[in-house]
């Protein structure tokens, strides 16, 4: 029998697609990666590079939860409609960075690269650690990765 479609008054499916971001048609990665960037302002804009990770790590945790609840109703061991991962991964990259277009656009495209290339260990975490924690595990280090880039642009000059 096939689950149902997933609904947005389920607590648990609102979160994992971050607000339904992660239903839209085609790429919902980068949806979720998208969706996540005027939040990343917010909360740089009200508390700076503190505010962001305290964010990130708060949303990861939900985001464990949530993901791992969504995919267990879906049927499926990662839905791609899942895209709370993305937001952590992309907040991580805008860690460092002041909110601006440029530092924020250069971000979205890090982000996305490591996402979608998963040099190791995000590949393999992506294999090997399952439930809501592989879900979102993959997402962080890719996100690790573009902070690792974006602080060497920002010590070039590159970005602020």
């Amino acid at each position: 029998m096939t689950p149902p479609p997933p609904s947005l008054r389920d607590p648990a499916t609102l979160l994992a697609t971050w607000f339904g971001a992660g239903l839209l048609p085609k790429a919902p990665g980068t949806w979720g990666s998208l969706a996540a960037l005027p939040f990343a302002w917010a909360l740089a804009r009200s508390g700076g590079s503190f505010a962001v990770g305290l964010g990130a790590l708060l949303v990861f945790l939900v985001g464990w939860w949530a993901a791992g609840r969504h995919a267990a109703a879906a049927g499926a061991e990662d839905p791609g409609q899942v895209v709370i991962d993305e937001v952590v991964g992309q907040w991580l990259v805008l860690l460092t960075v002041r909110p601006d277009l440029l530092s924020y656009g250069i971000g979205f495209l890090l982000f996305r690269l490591f996402d979608i290339t998963k040099p190791w260990p995000v590949r393999w975490a992506d294999r090997r650690i399952h439930g809501g924690l592989g879900i979102m595990l993959d997402d962080v280090l890719a996100g690790l990765y573009g902070l690792l880039v974006m602080v060497v642009l920002q010590r070039l000059g590159g970005v602020r």
